[in-house]
């Protein structure tokens, strides 16, 4: 078997533009998925029972349920209702519907790993429900689950090659697309198992470093 390196060449700029739409879809991805899952933290701080049934409910379906039928659901069912969506908008929602489900888990640990001590504290200094939330509960509890946080983002990050299912040009759907042309599946497949680790590996090294120095910032180191 003989490696065509000057086809492999001639893909760069194409999977260079794939990598650009798999980290656009993945960032996107992570910062609603964030953002639903702020919300759903402080509705579960706030304790309102038919909310919390309600974010209860919607992780356990999100995590329960694969994200690629999530994402032919999104796609191709809600057309039917007269609801029509682009593949990259099928991306974003059906991550965002995923990856805030593990979020809010991991910010209730976080939540909940809050000494009870300054939740006292912080009321017997007079601050109101919503201080409380602010200065002393989210900013400790976002330290405290930095470890799982940035791991869910690499985890939302390589799911974004589910999307090829919908056509997302990223990385596997370009990967699958120069097989189906060209039949150079060895080299096609380097050239993504190869992207793959540059891309992953150096994030996942970075945010351990920043979850590092953000922990040990706390303590003044």
């Amino acid at each position: 078997m003989t490696f065509d390196y000057a086809f492999i060449l001639s893909t760069l700029p194409a999977f260079l533009k794939a990598v650009g739409v798999t980290l656009q879809v993945g960032l996107i991805a992570i910062g609603t998925s964030l953002l639903v899952a702020l919300l759903n933290a402080t509705i579960l701080v706030f304790r309102t029972p038919y909310l919390r049934k309600l974010v209860g409910l919607y992780v356990e379906l999100a995590r329960n349920t694969p994200l690629l039928i999530q994402l032919f659901f999104v796609y191709f069912a809600l057309p039917a209702v007269g609801i029509q969506v682009s593949g990259f908008t099928a991306a974003i929602i059906t991550m965002t519907f995923l990856g805030g489900a593990y979020l809010t888990e991991v910010l209730r640990a976080g939540v909940d790993a809050v000494p009870q001590a300054q939740l006292e504290s912080g009321r017997s200094i007079g601050l109101s429900h919503g201080q409380l939330l602010r200065y002393v509960i989210l900013p400790q509890a976002g330290i405290l689950s930095l470890p799982s946080l940035f791991a869910n983002f690499i985890f939302l990050l390589k799911e974004t090659t589910v999307v090829s299912a919908v056509a997302v040009p990223e990385i596997l759907y370009t990967t699958k697309s120069y097989i189906a042309l060209y039949y150079k599946t060895y080299e096609m497949l380097a050239v993504l198992t190869l992207i793959c680790v540059l891309l992953f590996l150096p994030l996942s090294l970075l945010l351990s470093r920043l979850e590092r120095r953000l922990q040990h910032g706390q303590f003044g180191s």
